[in-house]
């Protein structure tokens, strides 16, 4: 594959087309929801920390935040590879022709 260069993270691979965009917005609602899960959970396992009866769940509830912190770049990466492919297969159909 000599010549053919990977860019992914191009903001010109999300204005592309209208299903580019779409999968953007999408990718976007999907990580903001995510990000504020993982903050709610955040939240909720520090107040419970004030009792120490509730150490476990709080405990469950920062191990929950943590793996939907690290969900948010697997999902940023899956979003742009999923761009870059989108752009890709244009390319490709031109070249066809």
């Amino acid at each position: 594959m000599e010549g053919i260069k990977v860019k992914l993270f191009r903001h010109s691979y999300r204005e592309a087309s209208d299903a580019s965009r779409t999968v953007y917005a999408r990718f976007e609602l999907v990580y903001t929801f995510v990000d504020f899960m993982a903050a709610l959970c955040f939240i909720v396992g520090s107040i419970l920390f004030f009792f120490e009866t509730e150490q476990i769940p709080a405990t469950w509830f920062f191990l929950i935040g943590s793996f939907l912190f690290a969900a948010k770049p697997t999902l940023r990466l899956i979003r742009e590879i999923k761009l870059y492919r989108m752009g890709d297969v244009k390319d490709l159909a031109d070249r066809a022709k």
